[in-house]
């Protein structure tokens, strides 16, 4: 009989599975192709899969880069393997440690911290790639299982940097009255069907849920808070509903204030922040919670520019190029993720600002840019991604200080080190209220990602518990 029709015919299919399966994840091409899977998927899949992928180029960097220079070892010998399971090249780097078990565990402990789920499905085909490695002779179990915990340790690691974004909504105010409206009689709907995909207009949705009431569609090219104001004066509405965006919802929040109704919001925007953080996940769930009347108080921010009436905000209000760096993340978040494009957003920004001097509650400093957020927000020294309570009547603010040496070089370090927290350049505080005057010329007022204008004298204050929102019980 022929020697290599010897070896193919001794070979089993366990044999050549792990065969495949160790060289399918040669230089992380596997995981990179499930990466890249996730991405196109989008959401929480498409966080898992670029962390994945971090934390896998991470690990593959410290193994072969680091690793294996340092700690030299042999690999198996040939004739401890049998023929049939033997690779068709061997490599010749280091056999410490298994740079395709650091590999696998990076990607998979990086996929489970943003999707366990995801993560359950990938852990058979990461212990087999890594289990490869001794079947078919070129790592020795200990390589395997150092790589392993290597890999899982950079993909923890990732946390220190980048944050997990935790997904349960915050925690609101005590529960109230509104008036329950099961047909929707009596409820005043604002619709911008502009606000989401252009291709679903949810109008035809909510008169299926609730027949009986007042759909308004706004004219994006008008005054959307005029129209919801001449809406209310004709209709005399119990309660108030929005379906849009963030900057839909807090213009609809502003009438509910002014005219103390009950507002629900129905999720219709890209984004939606403001009703992810209050757990309005869709349009059945407010639906249930206005056929109930149940309610909960929650609170929000207003600002005074100047002097001028109070501006309304339910996520943030910032100044500087604070608003410049949202708008890019936003644009470049469908394509790198969030923290990337956060990352990559405020380095570009940061690149190109300009110092400003200001007394925060009378405390002179100079700024790169200011941030307020309605509640606070998580993590507390990374990129805000959460907000765990909107009941506690606080405000979130925090600045990039820019009267220290090399404040930007040192920000961007302390972003990408997670060492944020202990930087001088980086200031954070809890507060119910925080004026910030400018010694320089004015500057431009964002809110909710939107920039109302101009000032050089800034109150921000929190108003705890003034919103009354529909929201069905837990």
């Amino acid at each position: 009989m022929n020697p290599v029709q010897s070896v193919v015919e001794s070979r089993t299919w366990t044999d050549s599975g792990l065969r495949v399966a160790s060289r399918a994840a040669d230089h992380g091409l596997l995981w990179f192709a499930v990466g890249t899977a996730a991405f196109a998927v989008g959401g929480r899949t498409r966080r898992a899969g670029v962390r994945g992928v971090l934390a896998l180029a991470g690990a593959s960097a410290l193994t072969n880069a680091v690793l294996k220079p340092v700690f030299p070892r042999r690999r198996p010998p040939p004739e401890h393997v049998a023929p049939g399971r033997r690779p068709r090249r061997t490599p010749t780097s280091s056999s410490f440690p298994s740079g395709h078990a650091a590999s696998a565990a990076a990607f998979v402990t990086g996929v489970a911290l943003e999707s366990p789920a995801a993560a359950a499905l990938l852990a058979p085909v990461g212990a087999a790639v890594a289990y490869s490695r001794v079947h078919i002779g070129v790592h020795w179990p200990t390589d395997v299982l150092a790589g392993a915990a290597i890999g899982a340790a950079v993909a923890v690691g990732t946390r220190r940097w980048w944050a997990v974004r935790a997904d349960e909504p915050a925690t609101l105010g005590g529960v109230v009255s509104a008036p329950a409206l099961p047909d929707g009689s009596g409820l005043l709907i604002l619709v911008n069907p502009g606000s989401g995909d252009a291709d679903e207009d949810p109008s035809d949705r909510l008169r299926r849920l609730f027949p009986a009431a007042t759909l308004l569609r706004a004219d994006p090219d008008g005054d959307v808070g005029a129209q919801l104001e001449a809406a209310v004066e004709r209709s005399a509405p119990r309660a108030l509903g929005v379906c849009g965006g963030d900057g839909t919802v807090v213009t609809a929040v502003g009438v509910a204030l002014c005219h103390d109704l009950a507002l629900a919001v129905f999720p219709g925007g890209t984004l939606n922040h403001f009703a992810r953080d209050v757990g309005v996940e869709d349009l059945e769930s407010t639906r249930d919670a206005v056929t109930a009347g149940t309610a909960v108080r929650v609170d929000v921010g207003e600002v005074r520019r100047d002097g001028n009436p109070a501006t309304i905000f339910v996520n943030t209000a910032s100044l500087g190029g604070y608003p410049d760096a949202v708008r890019l993340r936003e644009r470049w978040e469908p394509r790198l993720g969030k923290w990337p494009a956060a990352a990559a957003a405020m380095g570009r920004v940061l690149a190109r600002a300009r110092p400003i001097a200001a007394e925060v509650d009378g405390t002179p400093t100079s700024i790169w840019m200011l941030f307020v957020g309605n509640g606070r927000y998580a993590p507390s020294d990374q990129v805000p991604l959460s907000r765990p309570d909107l009941n506690e009547g606080t405000l979130d603010v925090r600045y990039l200080r820019a009267d220290r040496r090399h404040s930007r070089a040192r920000l961007l370090w302390a972003t990408l080190t997670g060492t944020l927290s202990a930087s001088p350049t980086y200031a954070h505080t809890d507060a119910t209220a925080v004026t910030v005057r400018l010694r320089s010329e004015p500057v431009s007022l964002a809110t909710d990602g939107e920039v109302i204008g101009r000032g050089r004298e800034f109150r921000f204050t929190s108003r705890p518990a003034a919103l009354r929102l529909y929201r069905r019980r837990a």
